[in-house]
């Protein structure tokens, strides 16, 4: 009688679970996404499948499958599994996991998983008391965290466990998940629903690659639909579910807004670059192109006026790979507002195309005799050097010499705009006179 009621309480909160639980996948090849590390042949599964898994930290944004990959490592090893959750375990729970591994592999020769949810919750002291237990191994651990574990984990307890990172849940991915549940039985297969392509897309964009994200809302949008007694979820249920109005952005407005916002800081308007920016990452705009193309922009309309422009727009795309969205928002504000405000020259831009446009239209030149390699054996013999002025001999580390073919020597591709700091360098005689510009 026990063992029915408990199947029947079993049976019962499955079909009251959140549709992202009923949905867990049961195997490998249910997953969606993270194909790098559980595509065939791909090191995280060769490991599940050989139940030859030593510690591992999973590091990843919410909704990626940290925890799906902690169950599936349950179904698939002989060792005893031990959840925990940091949140709420201290360092007698650890003891207490450590003891019954003891026991069972004393007794039956069996090892034991530890797997630790939120990892990062645990501070030093908790990490510590862990760390002999999995240095003896006698605990494999699973450590699930959103968290950079560089910094939150201790350097011993990092080491002595491999690093998996999941990524965000692409938008294929995403596609097949709300594909999936609206088709299988445990999810919305037997309501019968089907979701219009524009309520799909804003599920999908305004998910921030988080599955259950999107499986949650979706839950809330089909029990929309089935309240208005429709069987098709539609982009009012999902604007509702989230919360959020989709923002109308296809292909057109897509390129359209990248072109105002560039023109924005090319004509030195922070606002408007700001709020193309903004416009952008609410459409959910890949943080990552809008970086590309400040950087871009750093070289092309900033230039030699602010060369410091390009360690900016570097520094903002660097925080995108590192810190991610939302907080990397800031970071690409920051770049927005310095490189609107920053004196504005062309001259890199223009220099580069002349000099190209020379290179294709004009006869191949040979390199002149005194810019040849002379370092390797016989150089000297056909007369490679020769002639050539060493600058650090001469006063000021300069000499006047020529760098070019012939046919190019006279001609000049770079012009100082005379704006910011890219005025004539005082060793150009051509140049020497010009003046610094506003």
């Amino acid at each position: 009688m026990a063992d029915l009621f408990s199947a029947a309480v079993e049976d019962r909160l499955t079909q009251r679970a959140p549709l992202a639980a009923r949905l867990r996948p049961r195997t490998l090849d249910e997953v969606v996404g993270q194909a790098d590390l559980l595509g065939a042949g791909k090191p995280l599964r060769t490991l599940i499948e050989a139940d030859r898994l030593s510690s591992v930290v999973l590091w990843g944004p919410p909704g990626t499958g940290k925890t799906t990959i902690a169950r599936l490592v349950a179904g698939a090893t002989r060792k005893a599994f031990e959840p925990l959750s940091a949140v709420s375990a201290g360092v007698k729970d650890v003891r207490d996991v450590a003891a019954r591994a003891r026991s069972r592999l004393g007794e039956h020769g069996q090892g034991t998983i530890l797997f630790l949810d939120e990892v990062h919750r645990f501070n030093r002291t908790q990490q510590d008391a862990l760390l002999p237990h999995v240095e003896e191994g006698l605990l494999v651990l699973i450590g699930a965290t959103t968290e950079n574990p560089f910094f939150s984990l201790t350097g011993p307890l990092l080491s002595r466990s491999s690093l998996f990172r999941l990524d965000e849940l692409g938008p294929d991915a995403l596609r097949q998940l709300v594909g999936r549940a609206l088709e299988d039985p445990r999810g919305l297969g037997d309501d019968h629903l089907t979701i219009d392509d524009e309520a799909a897309t804003h599920l999908v964009s305004r998910a921030d690659g988080d599955a259950r994200h999107v499986l949650t809302s979706l839950e809330v949008a089909a029990a929309l639909a089935a309240e208005d007694q429709r069987h098709e979820i539609t982009l009012a249920d999902t604007e509702a579910a989230m919360a959020l109005r989709a923002l109308r952005y296809g292909d057109d407005e897509h390129y359209d807004v990248l072109s105002a916002f560039i023109k924005s800081i090319r004509g030195s308007d922070p606002d408007a670059g700001l709020y193309w920016l903004a416009r952008m990452l609410e459409a959910g705009e890949d943080a990552r192109l809008i970086a590309r193309r400040l950087v871009i922009l750093a070289s092309e309309d900033v230039g030699l006026a602010d060369a410091r422009g390009l360690l900016v727009a570097d520094a903002a795309a660097r925080a995108v790979e590192f810190v991610g969205l939302p907080e990397a928002q800031l970071n690409l504000a920051h770049a927005v507002i310095y490189l609107a405000r920053a004196p504005k020259s062309n001259s890199v831009m223009a220099a580069l195309q002349a000099a190209t446009n020379d290179v294709r239209d004009g006869a191949p030149a040979t390199v002149p005799i005194h810019l040849r390699d002379a370092h390797y054996p016989g150089a000297a013999h056909l007369g490679h050097g020769n002639g050539y002025e060493y600058p650090h001999a001469h006063p000021g580390g300069w000499v006047d010499q020529e760098y070019r073919p012939p046919s190019t020597a006279t001609h000049r591709y770079y012009q100082p705009s005379g704006y910011g700091d890219d005025v004539a360098d005082h060793r150009d005689p051509d140049h020497a006179d010009e003046e610094r510009g506003p």
